[in-house]
């Protein structure tokens, strides 16, 4: 395989399962040095790096909580570190939390703010982190993962579709101002992709989404992670501010 990001350092948060654990794997495959950031799942963490370094590729486990302006400190600083370099190259925002659902009149703010700290709080913080590097190599790709519930407005889901609503707004507002100095900044959003938290969800409910899907069938996590890989690399080097939805065709563009 071709290897566009040769010499990148890449941190993926999230990474040590679900769909990071993909997209780390796409960014090592295409040459990236990977940080697979996780919060507890250590042993996850650490299969996702032997599953990088037995196709050949580098990365390191970081555990770090990323709605911590100093736990995320240190994760960038030791991302460099651990994979040499002078700064991170491509960020990943992918990290997230419990995802619960509830009415309206169930919801309350702090459930709000729940979905807030890790959409929108988490990526604010990640991205001042590796500013200064990307900065003074006036180069770098951050990828937001949204979702296409932005678009569904899924009911009694309004938390978490309020929380990546705003990752939109963000992604282009940071690419518009972050332009100047060469960074590009774009958001990926996913359709539903089964993975590991999806482990039990019965089959009915799996043909009932793809029915309603263009191509008639689920997407797989490495699609997404073929989306963010192209987007990191110098392939998508006239492409910024965009939102890219993965989903079969179930949605169109934001």
């Amino acid at each position: 395989m071709n290897k566009p990001l040769h010499n990148k350092i890449a941190v993926v948060t999230g990474g040590s399962r679900g769909l990071g654990r993909w997209i780390a794997l796409a960014l090592a495959e295409r040459g990236a040095s990977v940080a697979v950031n996780f919060a507890h799942s250590e042993g996850d963490a650490l299969e996702t790096v032997r599953m990088i370094e037995r196709a050949g590729g580098r990365a390191a486990a970081v555990q770090a909580d990323v709605t911590s302006e100093e736990e995320v400190e240190y994760l960038v600083d030791e991302a460099v570190q651990t994979l040499g370099g002078s700064s991170v190259d491509i960020l990943v925002n992918n990290a997230t939390g419990p995802q619960p659902m509830y009415s309206i009149e169930a919801s309350t703010w702090d459930i709000y703010l729940d979905q807030l700290v890790f959409f929108v709080k988490a990526p604010l913080l990640l991205t001042k982190a590796v500013l200064p590097g990307m900065k003074s190599k006036r180069s770098g790709s951050i990828l937001n993962i949204g979702s296409e519930v932005v678009q569904l407005g899924n009911p009694n889901f309004s938390s978490y579709v309020t929380a990546k609503s705003a990752m939109v707004g963000m992604t282009r507002s940071w690419a518009n101002e972050l332009g100047p100095y060469g960074i590009r900044v774009n958001l990926v959003a996913p359709g539903w992709i089964p993975v590991e938290r999806h482990e039990g969800v019965h089959a009915a409910a799996l043909e009932s989404y793809s029915e309603t899907v263009p191509l008639r069938h689920m997407g797989e996590p490495m699609d997404i992670a073929a989306a963010v890989a192209f987007l990191a690399s110098e392939e998508a080097k006239f492409i910024t501010g965009q939102c890219l939805s993965v989903n079969g065709g179930n949605t169109f563009g934001i």
